[in-house]
């Protein structure tokens, strides 16, 4: 540090007049940097040396730790034995722990906030360029397994119901019962799940690492908006490839129920793609990229703030990834009843 030899000076000055024993009060001091306490410690040192008795004292735990790693021994950890905490005081922490997440979210949502004013009046402070490859990692690389998800789900119904359709002579009706329940619900709910699962957990763990080493305070110390450099792209780039996937799986779910149809049922391609179009409209496909655009915003809100909440090194990181999934797959379910009342409600 720059003033290192004014202070080894002083100390020097401070202890010339030497005694049995001397005492270096730590009681005041709430931070200090290894270079001023090594300091301290090699005087502490030079003076025992010389046969006076000096000691650090009233250091608080931070400050000892320090001290304890330049004195070159490491603290021992004593296992003491906790008495059983009572159901009062572990109800009332997980309480006191719930209302620190609310506030860091009611945080986070207004930073999102400001972030979104100020790129909406100066767009180019957004970090844009980063939308491209976050599409590519989120939208292509997640198509296959997109896909074969949504392929299963389509010819799993299909064969679901195949027996029961045979009893009754309404095997055409299989390409309405996929085609409807793909296109509403099953293929925008299953596609954001994989997305979850994937991006949403990688975002978490990213802005989690940058946390947990500073480099989002690196970002503020730079003048840049973490929310805007950060979250803002990601939440875009799953709003643009979210809807995109939705739309694919339903086609493929679609093509899952056609398999089932033809191997099973007796029925021909034109038959099912007659049966389908009359079945599905506009309106069912619409409802679906809907919902997949209120699950992108819920998916990438999520797991940057939980990214944004990440402390305590590569456990605290870990920890916040999977609450980043538990949190998102919630929610997803929750909007999407939210979503299914509300059509219902309006006779949609």
């Amino acid at each position: 540090m720059p003033d290192a030899a004014a202070l080894w000076r002083a100390l020097h000055k401070e202890t010339a007049q030497r005694s049995s024993e001397i005492t270096f009060d730590l009681g005041n001091v709430q931070a200090a940097d290894g270079g001023m306490l090594a300091l301290i410690i090699a005087l502490r040192n030079e003076l025992s040396a010389c046969g006076v008795k000096a000691e650090l004292v009233g250091a608080n735990e931070r400050v000892e730790t320090i001290v304890k790693l330049y004195s070159g021994h490491a603290s021992i950890t004593k296992h003491v034995r906790r008495r059983p905490e009572g159901v009062v005081v572990q109800v009332g922490r997980a309480t006191a722990e719930v209302m620190e997440d609310a506030r860091a979210l009611i945080e986070f949502l207004g930073g999102m906030l400001l972030a979104g004013i100020t790129l909406a009046r100066h767009p180019r402070k957004g970090h844009w360029k980063e939308v491209g490859p976050l599409c590519e990692t989120a939208g292509a690389n997640a198509l296959p397994i997109v896909l074969l998800i949504n392929f299963l789900v389509g010819f799993v119904m299909a064969f679901q119901s195949a027996k029961q359709l045979k009893l009754y002579g309404a095997n055409i009706y299989v390409a309405d019962l996929v085609g409807i329940s793909v296109t509403r619900e099953l293929a925008p709910l299953m596609t954001a799940i994989v997305v979850c699962g994937r991006s949403g957990a990688a975002f978490a763990a990213e802005i989690g690492s940058m946390k947990v080493n500073e480099e989002i305070d690196a970002l503020r110390t730079l003048g840049l908006s973490p929310f805007g450099w950060l979250v803002v792209p990601r939440t875009l780039a799953l709003v643009l490839v979210l809807p995109l996937l939705t739309l694919i799986a339903d086609f493929v779910g679609i093509a899952g129920g056609l398999f089932v149809g033809i191997i099973d049922l007796d029925i021909t391609v034109r038959g099912y793609y007659n049966e389908t179009l009359t079945a599905v409209h506009g309106w069912d496909v619409s409802t679906g990229l809907l919902k997949s655009v209120a699950f992108s915003i819920a998916i990438g809100l999520i797991a940057c703030q939980q990214g944004f909440a990440a402390s305590g090194g590569a456990e605290g990181v870990g920890r916040r990834t999977t609450s980043a999934v538990v949190v998102s797959l919630f929610t997803l379910i929750l909007v999407d009843s939210a979503f299914t009342v509300f059509f219902r409600a309006i006779n949609l």
